[in-house]
């Protein structure tokens, strides 16, 4: 005798092969999605402060700026005077674009759509919605070496 069961035809056959194939692709589209829809948790980084050179760094006198990391932001440090130098975030409140100073103007500047904030961080023509953050910044003597500027949060 016989035991009778479920045969495997040609026509399950296809129907399973359908069916693993439309999962399959199912998957294959879902799976991005899903992974854009939830990023990775990226912690922020443990950065207290930053250096961001001395006194008499080149760029600082001839520039009158310079953009540094603060973990993984970039920080604008602006040299006003020879011992007053003022710390921001360098990304426009508008749009994320990088800033950057004009000494001649006295201005923090966003050349994308001319946002303008005032040596405060405030904004004070374009379309940026809101001020600048801003850092603080000290000047360390290291010996007889020149001031080194550093950059740390409020």
């Amino acid at each position: 005798m016989h035991a009778t069961g479920p045969s495997l035809t040609r026509r399950r056959l296809i129907d399973w092969f359908l069916g693993t194939s439309a999962g399959a692709l199912l998957a294959w589209i879902a799976y991005p999605l899903v992974r854009f829809l939830s990023p990775p948790h990226v912690p922020e980084a443990a950065t207290h402060h930053v250096e961001a050179g001395a006194v008499n760094d080149p760029e600082f006198l001839a520039r009158g700026f310079r953009i540094v990391r603060f973990g993984a932001d970039p920080v604008i440090v602006v040299r006003v005077a020879p011992d007053d130098y003022r710390a921001f975030s360098a990304t426009c409140t508008h749009l994320d674009c990088i800033v950057e100073y004009q000494q001649a103007q006295r201005r923090i500047w966003c050349n994308c759509h001319n946002g303008e904030y005032d040596l405060l961080g405030r904004n004070v023509a374009g379309p940026p919605p809101r001020p600048l953050q801003r850092f603080e910044v000290d000047l360390v003597a290291r010996g007889d070496q020149a001031p080194t500027v550093v950059v740390s949060r409020s």
